[in-house]
């Protein structure tokens, strides 16, 4: 009777049980809840996106036919400022809990450390897509409205902004993507350095400063290969719906990179955490 009694228990203190993965998740949806700021981060993130979005639709011109503006960046123009936001809550969610030595606390109740780390990844990514949705449909609806004021009208070739366009729907989901594989690398940076500085610092650098790099290089076949690689100017092809064959990389495939970019992160973060002291 023990032995059978035991084996469960065993089981579940080592993280093994069926119910366990959900307990954990739970904690982590908790632990992300309660955090101070977070509430507010993900306020700004989203009030962010929305008004750098409005801030360019209202600043762009198309006073003639063909201007060569694509309508739909325009307005989801802000991910690329509310993606810093997102990156901080990232780095957040696990170098606070090093901070403030809580991360100890969290590895004795569940030992297997990749087991809680999924489920910080799976709790902040749901989060971070609920998020990033409701900016760019915000941002979307902002540009309808906005940018025919400006020139972009039916006359000079741009239909009203809407998701039952194939490639405005592209770019919109795309976008939500994008915004969760950046919250993924800023978990999966700060798993390694476990410090929020340097992990804010290094996320950032990686999103801002690759495409500064770029612009340096003057040979053009370098720099199309460095925007071809650079997490931000890869990930961000996925909001192109005009111009697509002069792009560096596809919008798909750009998406891909940025996805591998974030799965580097975390299987970084991941043999590190695994192999050290907490």
């Amino acid at each position: 009777m023990s032995l059978r009694g035991g084996a469960p228990r065993a089981g579940r203190a080592a993280g093994g049980g069926r119910g366990d993965f959900g307990h954990v998740l739970h904690a982590e949806w908790t632990k992300l809840r309660t955090a101070g700021g977070t509430g507010w981060l993900l306020l700004l993130a989203v009030a962010l996106t929305v008004a750098v979005g409005c801030g360019t639709a209202t600043a762009v011109k198309c006073p003639d036919p063909g201007c060569g503006q694509d309508a739909v960046r325009l307005a989801l123009t802000g991910v690329t400022a509310g993606q810093a936001v997102i990156a901080v809550l990232a780095v957040l969610a696990v170098a606070g809990e090093y901070g403030t030595g809580m991360i100890r606390t969290t590895l004795m109740a569940v030992p297997n450390r990749i087991t809680v780390l999924t489920a910080k990844a799976a709790v902040l990514t749901v989060i971070v897509l609920a998020c990033g949705t409701i900016a760019v449909l915000v941002s979307l609806v902002a540009g309808r409205h906005i940018l025919p004021g400006n020139g972009f009208t039916e006359a000079h070739g741009y239909a009203p902004l809407s998701l039952a366009d194939g490639p405005t729907l592209r770019a919109a989901a795309g976008s939500v993507l994008y915004l969760g594989l950046i919250a993924l690398i800023g978990l999966g940076v700060a798993t390694a350095v476990r410090e929020a500085a340097t992990a804010i610092g290094i996320t950032l650098g990686l999103l801002y400063l690759l495409p500064v790099v770029t612009q340096v290089v003057h040979d053009p076949e370098w720099q199309r290969h460095l925007q071809q690689i650079a997490p931000m100017t890869a990930g961000l092809a996925v909001q192109a719906t005009v111009g697509l064959p002069g792009l560096p990389i596809g919008p798909w495939a750009g998406l891909g990179v940025l996805a591998a970019w974030a799965a580097a992160a975390l299987l970084a973060g991941g043999l590190l955490l695994q192999g050290r002291d907490a």
